[in-house]
């Protein structure tokens, strides 16, 4: 069970993670709305392909986007792009809408905007199922690459 890879390489990596199922939600707003936080504390992981055919994850607060040309900076690329949804799934072993680091088949680096802190919310290998974790312990525990990667 997808919930289980997460929990095992968070405990690897030092992370306490906290599991909240929650019902199919058509958006990130109403996600937030369901476990009754502001969609800034939920953390979008974005699986993203470099130009050799290798991958990254990005990790990007729900209220912001990807600053395209900031993440090229800081990845060093002249080139990225968000792959089909086959591809993320390869890459990662886990479907759109539950993608995470934690627990991915493959330990692509993870590059995260600057912006993520305190307690937030994040995809946690299954549809209905939100993984809560500390930021400051995500991003150790990841060695993160952090900068303003987001706008």
């Amino acid at each position: 069970m997808s919930r289980e890879r997460v929990r095992e390489d968070a405990a690897s990596r030092g992370i306490g993670v906290e599991f909240v199922e929650r019902p199919d939600a058509g958006s990130l707003e109403e996600a937030a709305a369901l476990l009754g936080i502001e969609p800034a504390r939920i953390v979008k992981s974005l699986v993203v392909k470099r130009s050799d055919g290798t991958f990254l994850f990005v990790l990007v607060p729900g209220d912001r986007q990807i600053a395209w040309p900031k993440l090229r900076a800081a990845v060093g690329v002249n080139k990225l792009q968000l792959p089909s949804a086959d591809l993320a799934l390869e890459a990662t072993g886990y479907e759109r809408g539950t993608i995470t680091p934690l627990g991915s088949t493959t330990a692509w680096p993870v590059f995260a905007d600057e912006r993520i802190a305190g307690r937030i919310a994040m995809g946690a290998g299954e549809h209905g199922l939100s993984a809560f974790v500390d930021a400051a312990e995500l991003l150790h525990g990841l060695d993160a690459t952090i900068a303003d990667i987001s706008d």
